[in-house]
């Protein structure tokens, strides 16, 4: 994301060099992928989690202690870490997460859209090109 926007800022001091445009156009397109990605799999980790009531959070304790739901504070000698309120904790931290990556892959995809205008391709490049002539 960092990449896409020093490039950005390099394109558009630079409008004239072809180059900046392919750089652009590649790097924002692998940024919105990547994000995307991010985005969909933070998703279905909170679903997974959520659906089971966090247990695949707590599945390396090999301790028949632990309750059915991961919500409830236990501690245990057997878990490698300590499971108290790793469920709450787990999905305050991936919900932000899911939403940064989300801007992240909508603010490369309109990159990638100026990269477009830039080179001509597209429907929007014709329009564009007619109305700065």
């Amino acid at each position: 994301s960092i990449a896409v926007g020093i490039v950005a800022i390099l394109v558009s001091h630079n409008r004239s060099r072809a180059a900046l445009h392919w750089t652009l156009l590649s790097v924002s397109l692998l940024n919105c992928l990547v994000s995307t990605a991010c985005s969909v799999g933070l998703a279905l980790a909170i679903a997974l989690t959520i659906h089971s009531r966090g247990m695949h959070l707590v599945v390396g304790c090999n301790s028949s202690a632990l309750p059915m739901d991961a919500r409830m504070a236990i501690a245990t000698n057997d878990c490698p870490f300590n499971t108290t309120r790793i469920y709450d904790t787990a999905l305050a931290l991936w919900f932000p997460s899911m939403v940064l990556a989300a801007v992240e892959a909508v603010l490369s995809g309109r990159c990638f859209l100026v990269a477009l205008i830039y080179r001509g391709i597209g429907p929007c490049a014709r329009s564009y090109n007619t109305e700065q002539v």
